[in-house]
């Protein structure tokens, strides 16, 4: 394969250089970091199961647990320069991982990068019980599930605590109802909310369904699923330690086959990161269309006034977190159709799209969360009611002569309707002109508030 030369002032080794010159392809490093703290994790374990094991010396456990222990304090993030378009089995980040941990506890041990023999081997102790099939789904497991965990849930459960709020604080703003962006029967602006709040909730627990196989880990099953080469019980005893060294429930893969060989789990997850994007792309174009205007649009909600909007207009104001929002949701649409696309590539016994659906999975699960949390503190929170607006629209609608229905009937409640429309009156006048209800009648029928259902 021919020498490589490997910058004096890096940790890596000549797998990692070789990808790095090979697949020159998109931006530097575009490998998330959050992969590689996965592997942090995943080799920490794995130093500890062998040495429980019988099959790795104490001392080298200490050093590659150091090691790890640094990359995931951030302090060697720059020692892992690889590509998102490398090889699908993720086996370059692989050997990137053990080759930093290698030479930098060599470091540690009081010796000199490249002279005398390596205190610890890239693959023979860092990588000992493993395989880059076995380790990459479960480096990438272990970045979704605590990226789903601490970023996208937490971000989406607060936009969605201020959307009942504000369902609860405008339960009685009573606004004329829209379908098929024509005027409707009315409702409360709290119950439009509410719609928003269970839409939210059941994308959380879709997502939060999910976790279950997401916790699952692949390691133990080394090439193939067969557990080559790994001492009998590894593979719960490393799920263990992964568990215990990230706080968070993880297991052993029920069938290890199906973790190398299929992403399902991946595609699951990116499916309800899926699901919450079409809810959060709905929600905010409901608001930036209730908020049109301020005078030539429906206006009927008040938006927070974050930048000036144009450089030309003097004094406009754009829905700027809308747009932000429904982008992120357009991308994590797009970022799904990769994912599924990654999840049909299981040929026989690995799949080979891996570094691919790891990377749009954490976009997608961190764009979600940052952009639920901008959203919420920046729109969502100072959203208000333009209560003239909303009665004037309210009061205008031809669509309350449904209240009719049940007292005159169908077809002369639309007689009615269609008349106002033609002539540009109201509905009270036509009404009453057209003989089919007294001024009393109509005051005492047609009353909004009162046609809101008890929801």
């Amino acid at each position: 394969m021919g020498t490589v030369n490997v910058p004096a002032d890096k940790y890596w080794g000549a797998q990692t250089e070789r990808s790095r010159n090979n697949f020159k392809i998109g931006a530097p490093a575009s490998m998330p970091l959050e992969v590689i703290y996965g592997f942090a994790y995943l080799k920490k374990a794995a130093a500890y199961t062998n040495c429980e094991l019988g099959v790795l010396p104490t001392e080298k456990r200490d050093l590659i647990a150091q090691v790890c222990d640094e990359i995931l304090e951030g302090k060697h993030d720059d020692q892992f320069p690889l590509v998102i378009w490398q090889t699908g089995s993720g086996t370059q980040s692989n050997m990137n991982v053990n080759e930093v941990v290698a030479n930098r506890a060599h470091e540690i041990a009081g010796k000199v990068i490249g002279e005398g023999e390596k205190t610890i081997q890239p693959n023979d102790d860092v990588n000992k019980s493993q395989s880059s099939n076995d380790t990459f789904p479960t480096g990438m497991h272990i970045a979704s599930y605590i990226m789903v965990m601490n970023t996208t849930i937490p971000g989406v459960e607060k936009l969605r605590d201020t959307f009942f709020k504000k369902s609860q604080d405008y339960k009685d703003v009573v606004k004329i109802g829209r379908t098929h962006l024509m005027d409707a029967t009315p409702l409360t602006i709290g119950q439009e909310f509410s719609g928003y709040v269970s839409q939210l909730n059941h994308g959380l627990k879709a997502l939060k369904n999910t976790l279950a196989h997401l916790s699952e880990m692949a390691l133990g099953g080394t090439a193939v699923g067969t557990g080559l080469n790994t001492p009998k019980g590894y593979d719960v005893l490393v799920a263990t330690y992964i568990a215990k060294f990230t706080n968070q429930p993880f297991i052993t893969a029920e069938n290890k086959f199906e973790a190398l060989a299929a992403h399902d789990a991946i595609v699951e997850t990116h499916g309800a990161l899926k699901q919450m994007a079409v809810s959060l792309n709905k929600i905010a174009n409901d608001i930036r269309m209730m908020a049109s205007g301020p005078r030539s649009g429906i206006g009927e909600l008040i938006i927070p006034a974050n930048e000036p909007g144009s450089s030309i207009m003097p004094g406009k104001v754009n829905p700027t977190q809308c747009e932000a929002l429904t982008m992120v949701a357009a991308q994590v649409m797009g970022n799904d159709v990769a994912v599924t696309i990654g999840g049909t590539q299981g040929h026989y016994e690995l799949n080979v799209f891996k570094p691919m659906m790891a990377a749009n999975l954490l976009q997608s699960a961190r764009l979600i969360g940052d952009a639920c949390v901008s959203f919420n503190d920046n729109c969502a929170i100072g959203i208000e009611p333009n209560h003239s607006v909303i009665k004037q629209l309210l009061n205008n609608s031809l669509m309350l002569v449904t209240a009719l229905n049940t007292k005159i009937g169908y077809y002369k409640a639309a007689e009615i309707a269609n008349t106002a429309h033609e002539n540009g009156t109201t509905l009270k006048e036509e009404a009453v002109r057209l003989g089919y209800v007294t001024p009393e009648e109509y005051d005492a029928w047609v009353v909004p508030a009162d046609m809101i259902g008890g929801l």
